[in-house]
């Protein structure tokens, strides 16, 4: 991972903020990950924390009030954090792409699948109307389209709620974009059709070698899908790790949290699912220390008061916890006496 001309994407110290009428929200404060080329990467958390404006200012979508006020963006070994309006638009759709949460307010209604598709085939490769409709019908057979000769003629509102994610992947595809960010592409979705559209994604990265990142607030999604997963709370990574790492030795309470709110097949305990107490921060006036404070059954009087510091768990497993340091006190389940890298 530290072989910098093999990451798709990095992200040094990442800082975004909405200048509202009663203060600065402080939605992003301090993000720093990196992601291999070929690697599907799950943002995980909930509401508020911060992973959608995280992957909008990846691609320079942030609109006034918001600002990106520090942090460095560099995507395939180019330093893209100061681009212009123009050169990120033509970056977008042709090298990163992004699908989103409801594509029914992402497609045009009044316009057909075709025309949309064309539009932003043509707009970023050098092909005659009829080269770009094959390549239209061509990526809906990909991401599984019946009749795709056919159904490229439809408008929005004559395709299922699958079938229109669908048609959304397959749009952001039909420029073979190196990194496809895909922001809760499954929520409005029912289980059965969720399942397809993460079996797509994946095929995806298989066949185009594209990477992807996956947004979501559900642990479960991206259980068999993604490589890595980072856990963001309160506009800050909370830790970062392989599925592995998260899903059997989670060393930061909030994760663990997520975890006991997500039902699981491996799991011994048939007991209830626990919900996290509490509400997330405000981020207006975000905590001094780990903002996660306020919440955690293992709070200390320093959680409250000092911003926490990354502590090395693993080879690439990272966590921001204090429970980690070598003077806390010993809790079970968490790896006391970790290194602190930051």
């Amino acid at each position: 991972m530290e072989n910098i001309k093999n990451n798709i994407l990095e992200i040094n110290n990442l800082k975004t903020s909405f200048y509202t009428h009663v203060g600065e929200v402080q939605a992003v404060r301090g993000v720093s990950f990196k992601m291999e080329k070929g690697e599907i990467l799950g943002i995980v958390g909930e509401s508020g924390s911060g992973k959608s404006v995280t992957a909008l200012s990846v691609m320079k979508l942030i609109d006034h009030p918001g600002k990106i006020k520090d942090g460095e963006i560099i995507f395939n070994n180019q330093d893209i954090t100061n681009y212009s309006h123009k050169k990120m638009s033509n970056m977008r759709g042709n090298e990163i792409a992004m699908i989103f949460q409801d594509p029914m307010t992402s497609l045009n209604p009044v316009i057909s699948v075709k025309n949309q598709m064309i539009e932003v085939i043509r707009r970023h490769q050098m092909l005659s109307k009829r080269e770009a409709t094959e390549t239209a019908i061509k990526m809906l057979n990909m991401v599984g389209i019946p009749e795709a000769e056919k159904r490229i003629n439809s408008y929005p509102h004559e395709f299922s709620g699958g079938m229109r994610q669908r048609v959304m992947i397959a749009t952001a595809l039909s420029c073979n974009p190196k990194l496809l960010i895909a922001d809760e592409p499954t929520t409005a979705l029912d289980v059965t059709i969720q399942a397809q559209i993460l079996d797509i994604m994946k095929n995806i990265t298989n066949e185009l070698n594209t990477s992807i990142i996956l947004i979501t607030h559900d642990l479960g999604v991206i259980a068999g899908l993604c490589t890595n997963i980072i856990v963001m709370y309160g506009g800050k990574i909370m830790e970062k790790g392989s599925v592995e790492d998260i899903f059997y030795n989670p060393q930061h309470p909030y994760t663990k949290g997520l975890l006991k709110s997500v039902p699981r097949m491996d799991s011994e305990e048939k007991g209830r699912l626990v919900p996290i107490q509490g509400s997330p921060p405000d981020l207006l006036n975000p905590p001094a220390g780990c903002p996660f404070s306020t919440r955690c059954p293992h709070v200390m009087k320093i959680c409250l008061d000092e911003a926490v510091p990354n502590f090395k768990v693993d080879k690439f497993h990272t966590s921001a916890c204090w429970l980690l340091h070598d003077d806390a006190p010993t809790v079970e389940g968490y790896q006391k006496g970790c290194v602190e890298i930051d």
